[in-house]
Parts: C-alpha cells; sequence; structure tokens
C-alpha cells in the first residue's frame, strides 16, 4: 500500500516568492550601502584654526588662573583652622593636666576622710593621746575641709572648661575637613583645565606651533608699544606739571607733590625694595600655588616681595586688591600692585615705563612685561 507523504512547505518558493527575496535582499544591501556612503560622507568637524586654539589656551590658562586663586584663599583659611585645631589641642591636654592635678588633689583628701570619717569626735578624743593631740588633729580637719571645697570647685571648673574647649576643637576639626574637601576640588579643577590646555597644544603641528609662537610675539610687541607709547604721555604730563610749578607763586615743583612727606618717602622707599625683591625673582618658574622661594604664583610673587619691604599682604589677588590706596594707571609708581581682568585674577607689581614684573603663567618664569598686555582692572599702593 503506498503511502501518501505530504508535500513539502517550501518557503517563497514560487518564482514570485523568489523575486521577492531577491528585491528585499537588494534592497537591504543598498540600504546598507547608502548608509556607509552617507557616513563616509558626513561632514567632519573643521580643525579650528591657530588663533581659536590660542584662543581657547589663553581661555583655559585664565580660567586655571581663577582656580589658582580660590584654591589659595582655600588654603589659607585651611592653614588658619589648622592651627586653630592645634591651638584647642593644646589647650585642652593643658586642661586635662590641671584636672588630673584637681583629682589627684580631691583623692588626697578622700582618702583622709575615709582613713578619719568614720569616728565621731568623741571617740577621738577618747583614742587620742591627750587632749591637745585630739585639738590639733581637730582644727586640721576642719582647714582641710575648706581647702577640699575649693578643690572640688576648682575640679568642677577645670572640667566644665575642659568639655568647652573638646567641642571647640570638634566644631573647628569638622570646619578643617570641609576645608580640605574644597581644596581638594579646587586643586583637581586647576589641573584639569591645564591638562585641557596641554592637551590642544600637543596636538599642533611643528608649523602650527611656530604660528602659534608668532602670534604670541605679535600680541607682546602690541603691548610694548602701547606701553612706550603712554610712556611718553606721561614724561609729557611730568614736564607739563614742573613747568607749571616753576612758574606758580612760591616757586614750588613737582606737581602739588610735598617733598618733606615722610608717610610718601616711606612708601615710596618700601615700593622700591618690593620692586627689588621682585625683579631678583626673574627667571623663576611659574607654578600656581607657590609663594617662594623657587617659584611663584603671581600672588605669591607680590606677597613675597612687599613681605621683604616690611608689609603683609592676603594671599590672593581678591584680598590683595583691597588692600592700600588705590590710585589711576596714569600716577602708577613703582612697586604698585596692578590688577587685571573683570574677575581680579591675576595681579603684577609696576615698574616704571608702562611695564611690570610678574609670574604670568604655566610654562612662563617671572619676567618683565607691558602691563597692556592684559585688560587692568585696577591699581593699589600698599604700605
Amino acid at each position: 500500500m503506498a503511502s501518501h507523504r505530504k508535500p513539502r512547505t517550501s518557503v517563497l518558493a514560487s518564482p514570485g516568492g523568489r523575486r521577492t527575496a531577491a528585491g528585499l535582499t537588494t534592497a537591504a544591501l543598498a540600504s546598507v550601502t547608502l548608509l556607509s556612503q552617507s557616513a563616509d560622507a558626513a561632514p567632519r568637524a573643521p580643525k579650528p584654526s591657530i588663533e581659536e586654539v590660542k584662543q581657547k589656551v589663553d581661555g583655559l590658562y585664565h580660567q586655571a588662573e581663577v582656580a589658582t586663586q580660590k584654591y589659595n584663599a582655600v588654603k589659607e583659611r585651611a592653614d588658619e583652622q589648622r592651627d586653630t585645631v592645634d591651638g584647642l589641642l593644646d589647650a585642652a591636654a593643658k586642661r586635662a593636666e590641671k584636672m588630673n592635678q584637681s583629682r589627684r588633689l580631691l583623692g588626697t583628701f578622700a582618702s583622709a576622710q575615709y582613713r578619719t570619717g568614720g569616728m565621731n569626735p568623741t571617740a577621738q578624743l577618747m583614742l587620742a593621746k591627750d587632749p591637745q593631740q585630739f585639738v590639733d588633729r581637730n582644727h586640721l580637719m576642719e582647714r582641710l575641709t575648706g581647702r577640699q571645697k575649693q578643690a572640688v570647685t576648682d575640679y568642677q571648673e577645670q572640667q566644665a572648661e575642659a568639655a568647652r574647649q573638646r567641642a571647640e576643637a570638634t566644631r573647628s576639626l569638622e570646619r578643617l575637613q570641609t576645608s580640605q574637601a574644597s581644596l581638594k576640588e579646587s586643586k583637581r579643577s586647576v589641573q584639569d583645565k591645564l591638562a585641557e590646555a596641554r592637551q590642544l597644544l600637543s596636538r599642533l603641528t611643528a608649523q602650527e606651533k611656530a604660528r602659534l609662537a608668532e602670534l604670541e610675539r605679535q600680541k607682546e610687541a602690541a603691548a610694548k608699544r602701547r606701553a612706550a607709547e603712554e610712556a611718553r604721555k606721561q614724561q609729557e604730563r611730568e614736564r607739563q606739571r614742573q613747568q607749571d610749578g616753576d612758574g606758580s607763586s612760591g616757586g614750588r615743583t613737582g606737581g602739588g607733590s610735598t617733598g618733606g612727606d615722610s608717610t610718601g618717602d616711606s612708601t615710596t622707599a618700601k615700593g622700591e625694595k618690593a620692586l627689588a625683591f621682585a625683579r631678583a625673582q626673574i627667571g623663576k618658574p611659574y607654578v600656581w600655588g607657590a609663594t617662594g622661594p623657587a617659584s611663584y604664583d603671581c600672588s605669591g610673587l607680590t606677597q613675597a616681595a612687599w613681605k621683604a619691604a616690611g608689609v603683609d599682604l592676603p594671599r590672593t589677588t581678591w584680598d590683595q586688591v583691597k588692600v592700600g590706596q588705590r590710585v589711576a594707571t596714569k600716577d602708577l609708581q613703582p612697586g604698585d600692585l596692578v590688577f587685571f581682568y573683570d574677575d581680579i585674577s591675576h595681579v603684577g607689581m609696576y615698574i616704571g615705563d608702562g611695564k611690570m614684573v610678574h609670574a604670568p603663567k604655566p610654562g612662563a618664569n617671572v619676567r618683565e612685561e607691558s602691563i597692556y598686555y592684559m585688560p587692568i582692572y585696577g591699581s593699589v599702593r600698599p604700605g
């Protein structure tokens, strides 16, 4: 008996089905090809020009300098808090020693009371070798009782003060830990900005680096020309003041300056001394957060220079700008501090003729430069 086999089902077995499959395959391949062509044809981001790279790098250095000033401020605060904590811990240790002394004295009294406290006066009189011995012993106990009361009072005061100091030390330590966390964040911010700037520069070819250096020279040259022009104008103003002074009654000279002003003379002498120190640092590297003697950041240099002249300046540019007398750019004298950018993130020390000495930026050394290299915020005269 012949078996009946089911016909096998064939997917897309018909000619029409085969054409459909072939069409789908062709369409899929075409889609892949088109996608590949579209990806290849996608416009690539244009390579930034050297001018754009310079602008970007300069911006990163500026941001790093702002972050450096934040770091300096937090570090100064952390150092002060660390000193406070150390002082409180030392005071607490001394207080603990005083508590121990009070405790030992109380222990002495407690022992004495234990030895004699169990006997009433009548028994003590009966056991005494003679009445006079009893009188002497009783008088001593009265005196010890008065001292004991004072010892208890002293101990309680020492204990309360020790508790207060421990609480204050704990709070100061918590503030210090917060500052240290903020310090770590500020440090990371500086390092990130500098790393990004270095990465941008590392991608440049030798030709591009040469072009970048040329742009920097052009910027410096323009700043020098402006400094020279401003110096010429300043000299003209000075000559005019001298002429006006020579022709006035009384024969006074100097454009209104008082030659006998000892305060002014003292400030000038200090400014010159600070400037001499700053110029002696020329050639030393800029290192963010550094205050010398081997390296400096901008405010670290000005702080060290004026300290050499006997004037203590705060650590950051934001605080240094608040110290001393504000002066106009046209009235700058050697040693004056010139601040830059709207955020007051950089400072240099005026030399004269439109020039300053400053610690410029990472990768550069302390040097002389035109004050017009950067936008001026304002100037002050410490001392």
